[in-house]
């Protein structure tokens, strides 16, 4: 990876800057990459995987990137729509017939988080790494849709995030495919970008490679957890901070994947050339266009990204945070730029560190 002398200089800022937050115990461990469309410009990670054992972080250890998920779900649903397997604006009735939320809802909705889907607290929809093989998904979410079967306004009004909705996309991903969900994003996101079971997947398949997740001692989530999560779910204390045992989620397309910072930086560079493995370069505009309500105002949302503003630079974003793990990836198309970090930290600050680390490599 050759730099420049700015780069460089940059880069060190950079690498001091990261080095302090695990330093300062802000975070356990984290991995930050930065690249462009055709090459890695910086990448580093600092801190450890797993403080009892003192296994560092490297840049190909997975972690939990919860919500982040949801944009590697709305991308196989662009991709569906680009071979013609649904269209965007169908009614999500016409691939489940068994959604309680009336007949107009479209997936164009569903994925711009306009629907008016409810969306309850998830903190409860999880389940150990030991009880995956006999969790049944679709029993869980129908029982959930009959406790939850009001729209919160009527679709396409406004804004509103919600989790089910992006449940609901991977159930119409299978219905479209007739593919599990999870094999879908297998042989037609990440292998397309070349991407391994130990790199990216909705399994722990290495636990060695794998991150803890970890909230800080005497934190506000420390002190409340034994009221929001079940026990059975709450490790040890590892000096200053409590483990998390490994777990999935009980929705894999609304927050599912474990992913490096390198894996997910791959996705990134697929949207920031000129031709994506993924779809089409019209998908690839939809996946980027700015979506409105129903009457006609625009929403801070495209198809699967949110949008933010950062020193008048114009980024797309998703951020994902569970128990034990706090992440978020960008896109700034018109400086052919993206990042990401991933932190073992429930509560570590990815918007201001990244505020922080990318603005370094957006300077002329």
């Amino acid at each position: 990876m050759k730099m420049n002398h700015k780069i460089r200089d940059r880069a060190q800022k950079v690498g001091d800057f990261i080095e302090r937050q695990t330093a300062s115990n802000k975070t356990p461990g984290l991995q930050y990459i930065i690249v462009s469309g055709d090459s890695v410009i910086y990448e580093k990670c600092a801190g450890f995987a797993d403080i009892k054992a003192e296994r560092k972080i490297n840049i190909d250890t997975t972690m939990m990137i919860y919500s982040m998920t949801k944009t590697f779900t709305a991308a196989a649903v662009l991709q569906l729509a680009d071979r013609k397997k649904l269209s965007i604006d169908d009614p999500a009735v016409k691939y489940l017939d068994y959604i309680p939320y009336g007949k107009s809802m479209t997936i164009r909705q569903l994925l711009a988080q306009t629907s008016g889907v409810p969306d309850p607290v998830p903190l409860k929809w999880v389940h150990l790494k030991e009880e995956d093989e006999t969790f049944n998904e679709d029993s869980y979410l129908k029982i959930l849709l009959l406790k939850y079967p009001d729209t919160s306004f009527e679709p396409g009004k406004k804004y509103k995030y919600s989790n089910i909705s992006y449940w609901l996309l991977g159930k119409i991903i299978e219905k479209a495919s007739g593919l599990d969900y999870r094999e879908y994003m297998r042989k037609n996101i990440f292998h397309a970008l070349e991407l391994t079971a130990d790199e990216i997947d909705f399994i722990i398949h290495s636990p060695e490679k794998h991150s803890k997740g970890y909230l800080k001692k005497s934190s506000f989530l420390d002190i409340v957890k034994s009221f929001v999560i079940d026990k059975k779910y709450i490790g040890e204390y590892e000096e200053k901070w409590l483990n998390i045992k490994d777990h999935y989620l009980n929705g894999p397309s609304f927050g599912g994947i474990t992913a490096s910072a390198k894996a997910a930086g791959k996705f990134l560079q697929d949207q920031l050339k000129g031709q994506s493995v993924l779809f089409s370069k019209e998908a690839k505009a939809l996946f980027f266009e700015l979506q409105k309500s129903s009457d006609g105002n625009p929403v801070a949302m495209t198809p699967g990204w949110h949008i933010g503003e950062l020193n008048r630079e114009l980024y797309y974003f998703k951020e994902g945070g569970g128990a034990g793990f706090h992440c978020e990836m960008r896109v700034y198309p018109s400086r052919d730029r993206a990042s990401v970090v991933i932190a073992n930290n429930t509560s570590f600050d990815v918007k201001s560190f990244l505020n922080a680390a990318d603005r370094e490599f957006l300077m002329k």
